[in-house]
């Protein structure tokens, strides 16, 4: 992976091995998929090309012996939007080949209390997202390659308290 990449966009493009996101808000509803959660909370069902892009890319990293994954930090009960997310979105996202985790802090301390949500790509490269209050997405920063240890530290942070997707949505799935 080249260090030199300057944008999220041109680090989703040059990743060699893996693509780690940590999520930490319980809305992200103006950030995309907006009509999809419309027709969710509508009580629609989901629509076929659900997210197809997304997944179709998802598909070419994981052929290509790619791993994306992820770690949400939420609590019970869910947002509107974290049941949409996690039973569309991670349902939807995982026939790609996309690994899920959740850091449910319910009844626990948030180990990465006021950590950004960010993406890091290959253990050196960071993208760290910002949001207004709305779930609106405001862009992303890339950081120098000097700051991928302490997001690294995150990373195995988040999934040292995490519990896979699937198991976690057996017990609690709203």
């Amino acid at each position: 992976m080249t260090t030199s990449s300057r944008t999220l966009g041109d680090l989703f493009n040059a990743f060699e091995h893996e693509a780690f996101r940590l999520e930490t808000l319980d809305d992200y509803s103006k950030s995309g998929s907006v009509d999809a959660y419309q027709a969710f909370l509508a009580g629609e069902s989901q629509p076929d090309g659900y997210n197809a892009g997304w997944v179709e890319r998802l598909r070419s990293y994981t052929e290509e012996g790619k791993r994306v994954y992820r770690v949400h930090i939420l609590s019970r009960p869910l947002t509107d939007y974290l049941r949409f997310e996690l039973g569309w979105g991670y349902q939807k996202n995982m026939t790609g080949g996309e690994e899920f985790f959740i850091l449910d802090v319910t009844e626990k301390p948030n180990p990465l209390e006021n950590v950004p949500d960010f993406w890091l790509f290959d253990s050196e490269a960071v993208a760290v997202m910002s949001y207004d209050g709305s779930g609106k997405y405001l862009g992303s920063e890339v950081h120098p390659v000097g700051r991928a240890e302490q997001f690294k530290r995150y990373r195995d942070s988040a999934l040292a308290h995490a519990e896979p997707f699937a198991e976690w949505w057996a017990k609690y799935e709203a």
